[in-house]
């Protein structure tokens, strides 16, 4: 039977995500890079871009405005499956995106050198609460 949300499990995805967070509001684009899985296979769907691949994903974080990436979480969800695949699940709400909120999953795998993701989707939907 497969464990699911073993607490240090947990705990060591919430770092992870954690260390994503502070990474993206701070547009630190080598920490962003270091926490996708580098691998062709490495899959993230944007707002505005479908990006395949860890080289497509690097180019558009090498690319993108540092401008308007603060942003507030809520409702955040981890859930693990054993102890080396997980699912992170966020909204987001941006004061550059007034009237909308913003949706993110990814799926996080554990790997030698540690918690990768290596699938996300990011969207946005009028906000309706």
């Amino acid at each position: 039977m497969m464990e699911i949300d073993l607490p240090d499990v947990v705990a060591e995805v919430k770092a992870a995500f954690e260390r994503y967070e502070k990474a993206l509001v701070t547009n630190d684009v080598a920490t962003l890079n270091a926490l996708f899985h580098d691998d062709p296979r490495t899959i993230r769907y944007g707002g505005a871009e479908n990006l395949y691949g860890y080289a497509e994903i690097g180019s558009f974080r090498a690319a993108r405005s540092p401008a308007g990436l603060a942003r507030s979480l809520s409702r955040t969800v981890i859930s693990t499956y054993g102890r080396d695949f997980a699912v992170a699940s966020t909204l987001f709400h941006r004061p550059s995106m007034p009237g909308k909120i913003g949706r993110q999953m990814q799926t996080w795998v554990r790997f030698a050198e540690g918690w990768r993701v290596v699938a996300a989707h990011v969207s946005a939907i009028d906000d309706k609460i």
